[in-house]
């Protein structure tokens, strides 16, 4: 098949769009800050309300990923429609507000109904930006250009661990909690003020509300977009694991909990290492073709594999430290690669959908799967010292496997279900 691209109108200069990529960066920056927050503060909020490690997983998981996942079929769907910027910057302020909420919680149902809030806002951001970007920025840039939105991902989770981790090691949890949230109210109003909603196909000639089911069905029925949801869903389980419990098993195995906040500046390497791998991605397509963007993934997928093995197990915490940041460097340089892949396999009038469903996947197999399985594990299975890195090894080995495989299928699959723009 011969790709071109033709038909792409941006009439924004780039030294615009480039900086509207840059607020949004920033928006997503804090959007992990205030989602992973709950993770980094979690010893703290086991032993101050008593929960148990299922229950810090479910609430980092579920009760933010089912939600999230469910309703951002539907922000998909709103941004195809309706304003890409109210639809972001309304769900920034609301996110930002229940975090700091979050901070005065004194029960479990407390904080899962603020989680449930947090992930209904989170879920208006990346549909919306995706098919933002789509229109701000031309095809042949886009696995670059989404990898640097896609860094803010581990800006903010470093931020969170950085920031949050050391506001509640000189506070408290709850300090740490109201400390992330203010941010965002100000990136609000800043976004409302600087962002511009391109021009779109006029109403009734986009997606409408009995097409619904039809969008969903030309997505999925791809196979190649069958296999990059599998493939990308199993490296995101294994991440959102990794930072789930990166804290339990510097705080329970190798008793080193001052190190739990350090653990940041690898969030900011592993920032670098997605961009890294978004212009390799383009790189790699234009010597040796499209479908090559997917060898990517399983850089991802496989190469981080020996470095969590021998840091999991070692007998050092600074050694378990440098080695599992390593490793989670290298398998977390996938996500910008893996939004930009799935934009290629859809009409124009389809990308919010495209980034809701993608988003809808990785999110209940990533968020909802892995958490609370591996939290499961550590409490019932892997006991002892080394229990929880025994439960993470389990779930990267076979992640890793299940996801090179699927990448080599989605690339057999490329060429007849991409479509030209």
């Amino acid at each position: 098949m011969k790709f071109f691209y033709g038909k792409f109108e941006n009439k924004f200069p780039q030294w615009y769009a480039w900086l509207v990529l840059a607020l949004l960066f920033f928006i997503y920056i804090t959007s992990f800050v205030d989602r992973q927050i709950v993770a980094v503060l979690g010893t703290a909020i086991r032993d101050d309300l008593g929960f148990t490690n299922t229950q810090i997983g479910v609430l980092y998981g579920p009760a933010f990923s089912l939600i999230y996942a469910i309703c951002g079929i539907f922000m998909g769907w709103f941004a195809d429609r309706f304003s890409r910027k109210r639809i972001i910057l309304s769900g920034l302020l609301i996110w930002s507000l229940m975090t700091v909420a979050s901070g005065f919680a004194s029960s479990f149902a407390f904080l899962v109904t603020a989680r449930l809030f947090v992930g209904v806002s989170q879920s208006a951001l990346s549909p919306a930006v995706y098919s933002l970007l789509a229109d701000y920025f031309h095809p042949e840039k886009r696995a670059r250009v989404f990898s640097v939105y896609a860094s803010g991902i581990f800006i903010g989770v470093g931020c969170s661990f950085l920031i949050g981790g050391s506001v509640a090691e000189a506070y408290d949890w709850r300090q740490a909690m109201k400390t992330v949230g203010w941010p965002g109210i100000f990136l609000a109003i800043i976004g409302f003020l600087l962002i511009r909603e391109p021009s779109r196909k006029k109403k009734g000639e986009g997606v409408q509300a009995l097409r619904f089911f039809e969008v969903l069905k030309f997505i999925l029925r791809k196979q190649a977009v069958q296999y990059h949801l599998a493939g990308f869903s199993l490296l995101a389980l294994s991440g959102y694991t990794i930072l789930a419990f990166i804290g339990t098993v510097l705080n329970d195995t190798f008793q080193t909990p001052s190190l739990i906040a350090q653990y940041g500046w690898f969030m900011f390497l592993t920032g670098l290492s997605v961009n890294a791998s978004g212009w390799l991605a383009d790189k790699l397509a234009t010597k040796w073709g499209p479908e090559k963007r997917f060898v990517m993934g399983m850089v991802a997928a496989l190469g981080g594999l020996p470095f969590y093995f021998f840091g999991l197990m070692a007998e050092s915490a600074l050694v378990a430290f440098l080695l599992v940041g390593t490793a989670n460097v290298i398998s977390s340089s996938y996500n910008g690669v893996a939004a930009a892949l799935i934009q290629y396999f859809v009409k124009p009038d389809m990308r919010g959908m495209a980034g809701a469903v993608y988003l809808f996947v990785i999110s209940i197999v990533g968020f909802g799967i892995g958490p609370p399985a591996t939290g499961w594990m550590i409490d019932h299975v892997f006991t002892g010292t080394y229990g929880p890195s025994k439960a993470l090894l389990l779930v990267f080995t076979v992640c890793g496997v299940l996801a090179t495989i699927c990448f080599w299928k989605a690339m057999q699959y490329y060429q007849q279900d991409a479509i030209e723009e």
